[in-house]
């Protein structure tokens, strides 16, 4: 990322912020407070993860005193919060890094907005438990000690009050470490969002929270949590029952998925043996490959996209012509192929052989296709 227009120890504590930060933290909406020179920027919003969502927090320097440490702006929801307050019992760390700011520091912000979020984690625990319900008071009894959870109080407009809590689950588990020679330069991280509405007075049971699993974007090249089912919540049931049983659920299904590429793996290396060496395949989680496969003169790339689950969903196939352009000089390809003979319960060889079979067939009815194709340009 560019930082033009900064000064260069602004733009050097911004560069190590959005590198170094394990929150993936974003910035947006940059702009000048200096009036001799509104070319230079100071001000810019930064946009952090939390609670499976995102707050935002505007940052202001003053490019005319470089010395000075930056200001803050929270959201127009958190008025409540003021962490460099003698109201709100700062953290000494905190107070001490404001107060011998050393602007050549290139760290200095990331603690600082590290420092601050872990404020607002508390801030909003705080106002969770001011809630009148006891539902959900009893429900931060029971989880609070989970390491890393995080809560929010969401209210405005029309809408009812509701409590969100961001439960980390499979925390021990180590996603990363089941794959070998792992990509990921994150751990992955796998949360249960649960959604409680506030128990109004004249209502005399609390209705069922609202429930959703949401990972890390990389886990989906393993593991999806959207084909996860998500056990029923019973009536009376809290959060301390249910987590148990949901983490072993997804333990065993995770599981499932790393033995699945070990079969993906099998699978590519017995369509070598009637296609030849792959072309291209995807060496970690083999969720694809390309053969060059020929019918008499005819030849064309065979694509397999393996979903997670093979086995037991069998590979989507397109061919691909690599000796017909359409009008783009882009090379014809087929539709995507779902429906051929397939048993999860056969073994990887007979697998193979019955999908090069179908292949054979399709090859012939792939080259009319590709010459009627030119001929409509």
């Amino acid at each position: 990322m560019a930082f033009e227009g900064f000064p260069p120890l602004i733009a050097d504590q911004l560069h190590y912020l959005l590198n170094h930060s394990p929150d993936s933290i974003k910035m947006e909406n940059v702009w000048s407070g200096n009036k001799l020179n509104p070319k230079i920027l100071d001000r810019f919003t930064l946009v952090i993860p939390y609670c499976l969502d995102t707050i935002k927090w505007d940052v202001i320097y003053n490019s005319e005193y470089a010395m000075a440490p930056p200001d803050f702006i929270f959201g127009p929801d958190d008025e409540g919060f003021m962490p460099c307050s003698s109201a709100t019992a700062p953290h000494d760390g905190q107070t001490s890094l404001l107060s011998e700011w050393n602007n050549q520091d290139a760290t200095l912000l990331l603690v600082l907005i590290q420092g601050l979020r872990d404020q607002y984690v508390a801030y909003q625990q705080k106002r969770v438990g001011q809630v009148d319900d006891d539902r959900v008071k009893f429900e931060i009894s029971t989880v609070l000690t989970r390491k890393g959870i995080e809560m929010q109080m969401i209210s405005g407009g029309d809408k009812p009050e509701e409590v969100k809590f961001a439960v980390p689950l499979l925390i021990d588990m180590g996603i990363n470490k089941l794959v070998v020679e792992c990509p990921w330069k994150h751990e992955q991280k796998i949360y249960l969002q649960v959604i409680y509405p506030i128990l109004r007075k004249y209502e005399s049971a609390p209705s069922a929270p609202r429930l959703r699993l949401v990972s890390s974007s990389d886990l989906k090249a393993l593991f999806s949590v959207e084909d996860v089912k998500l056990p029923p919540w019973m009536n009376g049931m809290c959060l301390a029952e249910y987590l148990p049983h949901l983490e072993e659920t997804l333990e065993r299904q995770i599981l499932e998925a790393v033995s699945a590429i070990a079969s993906r793996r099998g699978f590519v290396e017995a369509l070598a043996h009637f296609l030849g060496r792959p072309l291209e395949a995807d060496p970690t989680f083999c969720r694809k490959a390309s053969f060059l496969g020929a019918s008499g003169p005819f030849t064309f790339v065979v694509h397999f996209f393996f979903p997670a689950q093979f086995p037991k969903q069998q590979p989507t196939l397109m061919l691909q012509s690599c000796q017909h352009l359409n009008q783009s000089s882009v090379p014809v390809k087929s539709n995507l192929f779902t429906k051929y003979p397939w048993s999860p319960r056969w073994e990887v060889g007979r697998m193979a052989e019955r999908l090069c079979d179908f292949l054979t067939d399709e090859a012939v009815n792939f080259k009319k296709y590709c010459n009627e194709a030119l001929l409509q340009y």
